[in-house]
């Protein structure tokens, strides 16, 4: 595969639940190195995209690439390229730390010794190294978030997708978070897919997609945005895409 291929491409994405449509023709793509934030309010398909891509749901309509591998046709070698962490918490809190490494690890047919020493590695770049072998009950939420995190890159996938990973947590966790996760960027090499409906996560220089009721209202750089809506910060430009879209539904 070409290594110019985006990390992330949807092509013409719909999805319904029955008559209601969740998602209506989305295309857009994250390019390989980027912090992609996709924003939207609860109930924008988020989840539905983010399930779609993780391929908990089969896709009904259109294309979703990953790294150039096409999820439909080629689901082993998409899904391998691809690191999740999803809203709702998927440790086991009965085992360590480091046992729900080796089971991820297991998964993916990697062997003891290699889930070993990248589990060692990867909860240190954490900031967890000293908690391997703790039950992961005894963890706080947001350390819970970091083990999470960092279980996603074992088997070292290009693409993260997380989907609102900072639920739940207090500010400064929340801002742990977003401080590992950009830096893994570099470090891990990886582009990421940022779901969330809070616009304080963004920061300047990020690609933005935004998503309302199911419909693509735009994509873009944070200062592309700024300058298509004339606000001064991607809160009051948030609000006005969401309206400008209402607005052209209503016509």
């Amino acid at each position: 595969m070409s290594e110019t291929a985006p990390a992330l491409e949807l092509r013409h994405v719909s999805h319904r639940y029955g008559p209601r449509v969740a998602l209506e023709d989305v295309s857009f793509s994250v390019a390989p190195g980027a912090f992609c934030v996709l924003l939207g309010l609860n109930g924008a398909g988020k989840s539905t995209m983010f399930s779609l891509v993780t391929r908990l749901f089969a896709l009904q309509k259109g294309e979703i690439l990953v790294l150039g591998r096409d999820l439909s046709r080629n689901p082993r070698a998409a899904l391998a390229e691809l690191g999740v962490v999803f809203q709702s918490r998927t440790l086991d809190l009965d085992l360590s730390v480091a046992q729900n490494f080796y089971y991820h690890a297991a998964l993916h047919g990697i062997g003891r010794k290699e889930a070993a020493a990248r589990t060692e590695e990867l909860l240190q770049a954490v900031g967890l190294a000293d908690r391997a072998k703790d039950k992961v009950r005894a963890l706080s939420g947001g350390q819970m978030r970091r083990v999470e995190i960092a279980r996603a890159l074992l088997h070292r996938p290009r693409l993260l997708v997380l989907d609102e990973p900072t639920v739940g947590l207090d500010i400064g966790a929340r801002a742990g978070i977003l401080k590992l996760v950009r830096g893994l960027i570099a470090r891990e090499g990886v582009s990421v897919l940022w779901a969330t409906h809070l616009t304080d996560e963004i920061e300047p220089g990020d690609a933005v997609v935004v998503l309302h009721k199911g419909k693509l209202c735009a994509e873009g750089k944070v200062e592309d945005l700024l300058a298509k809506t004339g606000a001064a910060d991607m809160k009051a430009a948030f609000v006005a895409l969401i309206d400008e879209s209402e607005t052209r539904g209503a016509a």
